[in-house]
């Protein structure tokens, strides 16, 4: 028996775990409360495993149960929005491009700038997903940091846009580093490079005597630090599109940097070869101050 779920099967689940009852699902979805039980009920056969808790007070949905909610809701989502970006792009030349979460921000803000005109569907996910995507033709192009660090599905193309060194960014008042082979001894430093070298980073700055703390995203980084008084290590460009305005930005103590690609398959989309140049200097923050 297959385990390919249906939109139905996503919409009950969703629905189940939204209200809290299979009743109240059943309701919203046009059935009634058997037979929602038993598409409930053979669904979890089919996976081998419970998504709901069941009893008289409702359903609560069990840990596989919220992640199969979490991920049909943002399906769901986009089979709603299909229609609509299927219209849309019988109406206005279109580009679809993906980036990673920590990039997002700065990526779609750049391509909103040098593509006008143009309406760019985003994709947001991992280096290696958005890599797949654009080999796969679900995605036009990607802007990753991961593509020399990783082989490529042949037939794709990668283009270099830049790299951003990592940098240390030291609130306002912050002591710089010190002297010796332990200049961070005592100190939080948070980081986040964006690419695969986060566990060789961390280790070195754990080598250098600082309390590595992750942060989820560059931006998310930088700003817990400046809520902290910590030192933040990023790369370059995070700290010119994000770092407080009174904070120093000093050569980072590890040495590393983030390199910037564009993938995409052969030909490149014309409209965003010729844009690239400004693409390129506005994702690393060359134009800012």
């Amino acid at each position: 028996m297959t385990s390919r779920l249906s939109v139905e099967d996503l919409a009950l689940t969703e629905a189940v775990a939204r209200h809290g009852s299979v009743g109240a699902a059943a309701k919203e979805l046009l059935t009634t409360q058997p037979s929602a039980s038993r598409r409930l009920a053979a669904l979890e056969r089919r996976l081998a495993t419970r998504l709901f808790e069941r009893d008289t007070t409702g359903a609560r949905p069990t840990p596989a149960g919220r992640e199969l909610a979490r991920q049909a809701a943002r399906l769901l989502a986009e089979i709603d929005a299909l229609p609509d970006q299927v219209l849309a792009a019988t109406d206005a030349p279109a580009l679809s491009v993906g980036t990673i979460q920590a990039l997002s921000p700065i990526v779609f803000t750049v391509l909103d700038a040098e593509l006008p005109g143009l309406t760019v569907h985003p994709g947001i996910d991992h280096g290696p997903v958005l890599v797949q995507q654009v080999h796969d033709g679900l995605l036009d192009a990607a802007i990753v940091t991961i593509a020399e660090q990783t082989g490529l599905p042949r037939g794709l193309r990668s283009t270099h846009l830049g790299t951003s060194p990592l940098t240390l960014v030291l609130p306002a008042g912050a002591a710089p580093p010190g002297k010796g082979r332990r200049p961070l001894a005592g100190r939080t430093v948070l980081y986040s490079t964006i690419d695969l070298a986060g566990d060789s980073v961390r280790a070195k700055l754990s080598a250098l005597g600082a309390t590595p703390r992750p942060g989820p995203t560059i931006e998310a980084t930088l700003r817990i630090a400046h809520q902290r008084g910590a030192a933040a290590l990023v790369p370059l460009l995070a700290a010119r599109w994000w770092a407080d305005p009174a904070s120093r930005v000093l050569p980072s103590p590890v040495p590393g940097q983030v390199t910037v690609s564009l993938i995409t398959r052969p030909p490149q989309p014309a409209v965003l070869t010729d844009a690239l140049p400004a693409v390129a200097r506005g994702i690393l923050g060359e134009d800012r101050p």
